[in-house]
């Protein structure tokens, strides 16, 4: 595989996972660790992804970012309108963090009178913007990759609420293994929102669909609705369907 080759191939895996290791984009194009550190190395100076120990961020993950830096910003605008049409007057609804998640924290409606509760900073930043939200959000300590605060506190915080819905940024999905993700401890803190939301949305683009990562954080069964920039009836979408999940 050629430089280029593989330097677009960690950025589009960027794109869709937020975080990437070395020693997997190792495996996967069958290069060494050192080919794939000076790939990162190069990126990075190019101020395309953001070099962290062992791997990669995504640059969606600056606070200065740019609509135009958005990676399906369409696809995402999409689905967040979807989502809206979940939501109601009075509602308590969990929150995690992403572009998708942020796209509908910039949508809602200034009208909408809910509380949310979330730990994640570019999240909450959108939501406070909103005449009518209450904000709660779950302090510990901040994961510098995912900008999500993660940990024993934020768990046992979550699990003091009740909530309607659970709205989550979708890593990786699959109809065999469920939701995956690629950060242990975002793993565990989005394990606590949807043990403790009496409905579970997972929002994500069509090419997250039957992906996999290597931490699971449910089952397929656990999670109520899918929302994607497709058409519900779409065939990718089938199994979901099959499964007994409402799509969106």
């Amino acid at each position: 595989m050629l430089k280029r080759e593989r330097q677009e191939f960690i950025i589009h895996q960027l794109h869709l996972h937020n975080k990437v290791l070395s020693t997997d984009l190792s495996v996967k194009m069958q290069v060494s660790e050192d080919t794939i550190r000076r790939d990162l190395l190069e990126l990075a100076e190019a101020g395309r992804i953001i070099k962290v120990h062992g791997g990669a961020i995504s640059r969606s993950f600056r606070p200065s970012l740019q609509n135009s830096e958005i990676y399906s910003l369409e696809k995402k605008k999409v689905i967040a309108q979807k989502a809206l049409t979940l939501l109601r007057d009075g509602m308590f609804f969990f929150s995690t963090g992403g572009t998708t998640i942020t796209e509908l924290a910039r949508s809602i409606p200034d009208s909408v009178q809910a509380t949310v509760i979330t730990g994640s900073l570019p999240a909450a930043f959108e939501y406070i913007r909103h005449p009518q939200l209450d904000v709660i959000f779950i302090g510990d300590r901040v994961s510098r990759s995912a900008q999500l605060t993660v940990g024993p506190d934020a768990i046992a915080r979550i699990a003091q609420f009740n909530a309607d819905l659970c709205f989550l940024g979708t890593n990786a999905l699959s109809d065999t293994k469920g939701l995956t993700d690629n950060d242990l401890e975002v793993a565990q803190v989005k394990q606590a929102l949807i043990a403790n939301a009496a409905r579970v949305v997972a929002l994500t683009i069509s090419e997250k669909i039957n992906t996999v990562q290597k931490i699971q954080v449910c089952p397929l069964h656990a999670i109520h609705t899918i929302i994607t920039e497709l058409p519900p009836e779409d065939p990718l979408l089938r199994p979901y369907r099959d499964a007994g999940i409402e799509v969106l």
